[in-house]
């Protein structure tokens, strides 16, 4: 999952809590049922963000049959498990849920015939939600369990036409990353499970519905769906998605999902995708999911996007027009090697999926755009970890955090995981040759391949079969500092950009003599040399100087959210009033967190902001995914004065 390669501060990332954003704050109370888990095993891959004990019973099949009520805002239906016993004395399978119905749990022989079976919901922790027990003596290989899930589901998301990009037809779609799945299926909803799965889908016949499977380009809207996925997939990768949604080829393995206005536009912008993954194949082996395609929703999705095998979910705020920020799908692509085909098998070590994939995603970029624009976003990456850095806890500036008890995974991730660990790897890779570290990381993903893992045993994998090879490449004390330590290690190799050096001279001539640059030097800028450009004229600036900008530029009313995120807090900040009815609009308009939240973030500082910013809330909540509107409401919350 990525909010692309352009991070931002952490002041802001605070409130965020995924997607390259995290939220440091002190947690709440444990719940027993999570703390006796934690007690129970101390292993690095021990999850205790989850109730499932697989150490007892694993999923390894989950077949579903459902239908989608979009009037209700309700998933109802059954999920039918296929089960390995591991423990011959286990009695009982436990699941994760949350806000579900659960109506009735049965045991199914292999002559179809089904016998109820007993259970228990125990009460609601409001971070982790309820456990399930199933009384299962007899141990059943196949259990099915008759749910419906709550209006109020924090992994989905149902919206009312006007709220789409068409507006004629209703939208849902899921957000299961990092715990979410358990509140539209019931599952052992843990990285570190793994299973295939299959799925039918009714629903109401003028929307299309997708999941993270095989979908077919062909399909036609009927109202019954059928899905397959034959790799096994950790839960966090369940999704699925349902609207006004048309097909359009960018290749003959890939292509865009997207409502109909937008699909050509889509295609235009991620018309490269092939060249992406033959890059990948060159680097990293096979491509082993079948298609990859690209779903594009609503601007109300609250990530960048999200790399669900087969049908990555993207957000529309990356089509610039320019391609600037197809990062994000190079991003999530990359995640079909790193994340989906080996996976963190729990969220303390989130570093293995996001800081492996920022670096592929880099490798990608230099590939098919060139070094240039490679070093470009190692920039603005490195210089987005320096600055979240100086406000982010000690505990979690290392890679290998500490367990996370009772903290929601959601708000243990931070840009460390992205942007340190692909730094980390940028080490590695200096210390011992681009050849060699390209052959172990290749040999890292086959010989992990679909299954869940942690870093003790990557760092085994690295000393046997890469320092070990190279015995005075790195040191044990700067392995430490990388993996243990907070901080950047000294020993960190900066980017280097010749393009941002021009962008740092027109900037330092503009606050010198007060001349714009010269439209020969903008025109052919792109959208990171924009990035730094804002980024480099501080905390504030004069309003003249801003005004002048803005109308040399158009910066108020930007549709490019990256420097949207910029250019409004900044204005915020220096007093420019002009910008604020552009900034309340495209608050309004766009739910991705990353790019809403620093601007929220500025407007509660002052009474008049705050009351700006409470007025866009009321008017653009309706049409905010759930994860946003709890960021969005815990800011203003914590903003008002108390009583």
């Amino acid at each position: 999952m990525r909010s692309t390669s352009l991070i931002l501060p952490l002041a802001i990332a605070l409130v965020l809590g995924t997607a390259g954003c995290s939220e440091s704050t002190s947690a709440p109370a444990a719940p027993a049922a999570a703390s006796s888990q934690a007690a129970m095993s101390t292993a690095r891959s021990h999850d205790e963000s989850s109730y499932a004990q697989p150490e007892k019973v694993v999923i390894t099949d989950l077949a579903l049959d459902l239908k989608l009520d979009f009037d209700a805002r309700q998933i109802s239906g059954t999920a039918t498990y296929t089960l390995d016993w591991k423990q011959p004395d286990a009695d009982a399978l436990v699941l994760d849920t949350r806000e579900l119905n659960i109506s009735k749990v049965e045991a199914i022989a292999a002559d179809g015939s089904a016998s109820e079976l007993a259970f228990a919901l125990a009460p609601a922790d409001k971070v982790f939600g309820s456990k399930l027990t199933i009384t299962a003596i007899s141990q059943p290989q196949t259990v099915r369990i008759t749910y419906a899930t709550a209006p109020t589901a924090s992994g989905l998301q149902w919206l009312e036409p006007s709220m789409t990009e068409g507006g004629k037809l209703p939208f849902m779609f899921s957000q299961s990353q990092a715990i979410h799945a358990r509140s539209w299926v019931p599952l052992q909803d843990t990285p570190g499970v793994r299973f295939t799965y299959s799925a039918k889908v009714a629903s109401r016949p003028d929307v299309m519905v997708l999941m993270s499977a095989d979908n077919d380009p062909a399909a036609v809207r009927d109202g019954v769906y059928e899905f397959t996925m034959p790799q096994p997939i950790p839960s966090y990768l369940l999704a699925i998605a349902a609207g006004d949604l048309v097909f359009k080829p960018v290749s003959a393995r890939s292509g865009i999902w997207a409502e109909p206005t937008m699909v050509d536009k889509a295609a235009a912008e991620f018309e490269d995708t092939e060249k992406m993954i033959v890059a990948s194949e060159k680097l990293y082996g096979e491509y082993r999911w079948g298609r990859y395609d690209m779903l594009v929703l609503p601007p109300s999705f609250p990530f960048g996007g999200m790399e669900n095998p087969r049908l990555t979910f993207a957000t529309p705020t990356v089509i610039t027009g320019d391609k600037s920020l197809v990062s994000l799908i190079a991003h999530e692509l990359a995640h079909s090697w790193s994340g989906n085909l080996v996976t963190n098998s729990s969220w303390k070590d989130i570093w293995l999926n996001e800081g492996f994939t920022s670096y592929v995603q880099s490798r990608i970029i230099e590939e098919v755009y060139g070094k240039e624009m490679a070093e470009m976003e190692r920039m603005i990456d490195q210089a987005g970890l320096r600055e979240e850095m100086q406000t982010t806890p000690s505990a979690q500036q290392r890679l290998a955090l500490a367990p996370l008890g009772e903290l929601d995974p959601d708000e243990a991730l931070s840009s460390v995981a992205y942007d340190k660990g692909a730094w980390f790897l940028q080490f590695l890779e200096q210390r011992v040759g681009r050849a060699a570290f390209d052959t172990f990381l290749r040999g890292w993903f086959d010989s992990h391949a679909f299954g869940s893992t942690d870093t003790d045993t990557f760092l085994a994998y690295l000393n046997s079969e890469l320092l070990a090879k190279y015995p005075h490449a790195v040191t044990a004390q700067e392995l430490d500092e990388w993996i243990n330590q907070p901080g950047i290690p000294a020993s960190a190799p900066k980017a280097v950009s010749r393009n941002f050096a021009i962008v740092d001279s027109a900037r330092i001539a503009l606050q010198g003599s007060g001349q714009l640059p010269s439209k020969e030097i903008t025109a052919n800028w792109v959208t990171q040399e924009w990035v730094h450009f804002i980024t480099g004229l501080g905390q504030t600036q004069d309003v003249a100087l801003l005004a002048q900008l803005d109308q040399a530029y158009q910066f108020s009313g930007t549709s490019n959210g990256e420097i949207a995120m910029r250019w409004y807090p900044l204005a915020i900040r220096s007093g420019y009033s002009q910008a604020l009815p552009q900034a309340q609009a495209f608050i309004e308009k766009v739910g991705r967190r990353k790019l809403i939240m620093p601007i929220y973030a500025e407007l509660v500082k002052t009474p008049a902001g705050l009351e700006a910013a409470t007025a866009s809330f009321e008017r653009a909540r309706a049409g905010y995914h759930p994860i946003t509107t709890s960021s969005v409401a815990a800011l203003l919350a914590q903003a008002r004065p108390a009583d």
